[in-house]
């Protein structure tokens, strides 16, 4: 245990590419509690290194010893899990971006206001020395009056499919540019380009002009030769360099370098850098810092969502901008007239796709797959071959249905669950004879990362909890849980929990018992 860290109980939620680093920060400052992540594999070997259990989502916002959760899930599901948190009336550390929509982060902010609950946005290079040290610098006045500021964060990958360079490297640098300014752009344009994917920019250059005249550009590209972290302030005293490249005693200089006038024509006077001496040590492990104080003592976070919020707004007006100088995309082809899809998706044929439906960013239906009207399909869902769906089916986001699954009408599957189609797979051994059916029946609900394993039946309107794995056939309205799920209840036609009266707490329809695992509504 770290004795001069507050001891803040922390669950670390989404433990991979980054989570893992915030896993091992938290367990070093001896706060670390619980684990928590789809991937059973990963969760298991970070919880054997660094001693704390692997739980549940539902476990760790149902346990009052857990104070605050860290959130490292990919993007698209911050608004979601952070606000679950808040509402479970934990404290919350969330990695940028804070959501991808305005109204997502203003809901976030009105919930930790309301409930007296710690946010704080991921903004990892706002605890850097190097740029505390600039910060300060600026504050001072030692550049004088700031004119130009300039960032690149270029490199060869991390390629993403779920979100483009401009929201996945650019966060960091805008909340740089921002605080270092005091202010927020009044002109915000971007430009780019798409190499690697038709719809995902691979490099994008956003410039800010501000209301004392500043301005400033972020360059970030993931198709780079090499990897540079670079962040230039230009004053009319004197200009600094920020490169996180360099030895820590080269990471922040200062060069006074100045421009005279001779007989009115400016004339560079170059000067010596100056080396700005900084501390030493891992920014993640200054931000986790921060955030255990601000929980302990209920001060402000230095990247609160108020200053989430300023980047996002930043980044949705680079985003328009981008979108305002694309070329057109050529419309989707009319084989589905009445069927709403996105230009980044793909649909093989043959397929039936029924009116009302709509499939969007990057989803892929593959031939001979069958759905129904009404439907909606998330980003990055992949449906068949020859899977059939029904009317009225929402699958959100990131989620794979295989041959040999079936889905009624009516069914719901959260984000990132998953189905199975054969018991023992091998990479190195085919077993495509050996898929074994599942059939989710009309009206049932899959929570978030919860598992599904082939062979069995999920029974009309049951309901399997968010990171659940089902190794047996579910009774319909049944509420299962846990690893493996279990029957811990029944849930109504409308998706409410039933008490020992069985009746359904929002319409009033009435159930009984009808064998020892099997209930029935009452006529």
């Amino acid at each position: 245990m770290n004795c001069d860290v507050p001891q803040v109980p922390v669950s670390v939620i989404g433990c991979g590419y980054w989570g893992k680093n915030l896993v091992r920060n938290f367990a070093e400052l001896g706060v670390l509690a619980a684990i928590c992540d789809p991937d059973q594999a990963t969760a298991a070997n970070l919880s054997e290194r660094f001693g704390a259990p692997v739980r549940s989502l539902d476990h760790v916002l149902a346990d009052p010893s857990i104070q605050a959760l860290a959130i490292a899930a990919p993007a698209v599901h911050h608004a979601s899990l952070a606000h679950a948190a808040l509402e479970a009336g934990k404290h919350v550390f969330v990695e940028k971006p804070l959501a991808l929509k305005l109204v997502e982060a203003e809901r976030l902010c009105r919930s930790a206001e309301q409930r007296n609950r710690c946010l704080m946005v991921g903004h990892l290079l706002q605890y850097h020395p190097a740029f505390i040290a600039l910060r300060d610098v600026v504050r001072r006045g030692e550049l004088g009056r700031l004119q130009y500021l300039y960032s690149n964060r270029l490199n060869l990958g991390k390629v993403r499919q779920e979100e483009d360079i401009l929201w996945s490297f650019a966060p960091h640098d805008l909340s740089m540019i921002l605080s270092l300014v005091g202010q927020e752009p009044v002109e915000v344009t971007a430009t780019g380009a798409s190499y690697l994917h038709k719809t995902i920019a691979d490099v994008t250059t956003t410039h800010l002009a501000f209301p004392g005249g500043e301005q400033a550009h972020v360059f970030v590209s993931w198709l780079h030769p090499f990897k540079e972290q670079k962040l230039v302030a230009v004053g009319d005293r004197a200009m600094a360099v920020f490169d996180d490249g360099q030895p820590w005693s080269q990471k922040l200089l200062v060069y006074p370098h100045r421009i005279d006038w001779r007989e009115t024509r400016p004339v560079p006077q170059r000067a010596e850098a100056t080396p700005i001496e900084i501390e030493e040590g891992e920014p993640l492990e200054f931000e986790c810092r921060h955030f255990l104080e601000c929980v302990a003592t209920g001060a402000r976070p230095r990247t609160d969502g108020q200053e989430g919020m300023r980047v996002l707004r930043v980044l949705t007006r680079a985003s328009q901008s981008l979108k305002a100088a694309a070329p057109p995309v050529a419309p989707a082809p009319a084989t589905f007239p009445e069927v709403q899809i996105h230009p980044s998706a793909f649909v093989d044929e043959p397929c039936e796709i029924g009116a009302g439906t709509r499939i969007w960013h990057f989803a892929h239906i593959l031939p001979r797959t069958r759905i129904g009207r009404d439907c909606s399909f998330g980003q990055n869902v992949m449906i068949g071959p020859d899977v059939s769906v029904g009317d009225g089916c929402k699958v959100q986001n990131n989620v794979s249905i295989y041959k040999g699954v079936t889905l009624e009408d009516g069914v719901f599957c959260g984000p990132s669950c998953v189905f199975t189609n054969v018991n023992n797979p091998r990479a190195e051994v085919e077993r495509k004879d050996e898929f074994r059916p599942t059939l989710v029946k009309r009206g049932a609900t899959i929570g978030a990362n919860a598992t599904i394993v082939c062979g069995h039946t999920i029974g009309e309107y049951a309901f399997v909890a968010a990171g659940a794995v089902v190794t047996q056939d579910v009774p319909a309205f049944a509420l299962m849980a846990g690893v493996p799920a279990r029957r811990i209840g029944w849930m109504s036609h409308a998706g409410e929990k039933l008490g020992p009266d069985l009746v359904c707490p929002r319409s009033g329809r009435r159930y009984r018992e009808a064998g020892p695992d099997r209930i029935e509504e009452i006529a």
